[in-house]
């Protein structure tokens, strides 16, 4: 199985007390989401999909399988966060297809910005 891309918006991001998942990952740029979804927070974030408020923006990196495996695993996936390929603009303005895992209920407050951010 060869590489995926991964398209990150919350505490695995860079300098986000998950991010050492993505160590040995290919860095690939920030971006944002091409359509528009709404991220909650209650300390930790998440993204609905069915509720179109803001661009979700983050980091995109490629992973090989092992490292998806193990983000799967610390995200739920499929019964907590669902995985789910979206189509994201890079810096670059290029459009890259990405997983990004999405949260099924809203939960907390609403960061209409879509940019997560520590909430000293």
């Amino acid at each position: 199985m060869s590489t995926q891309t991964l398209f990150v918006f919350g505490t695995l991001k860079r300098n986000f007390h998950n991010h050492h998942y993505l160590e040995t990952s290919l860095f690939l740029g920030t971006g944002y989401t091409k359509n528009k979804y709404a991220m909650y927070s209650k300390g930790i974030p998440v993204v609905f999909s069915s509720n179109p408020i803001s661009h979700i923006h983050g980091e995109l990196y490629e992973v090989d399988p092992a490292t998806l495996k193990q983000i799967d695993m610390l995200e739920g996936h499929p019964d907590w966060y669902c995985r789910e390929q979206v189509e994201v603009m890079s810096e670059t303005n290029q459009i890259i297809t990405a997983w990004l895992y999405f949260y099924p209920i809203k939960k907390g407050r609403l960061i209409r910005s879509g940019i997560f951010e520590y909430q000293g």
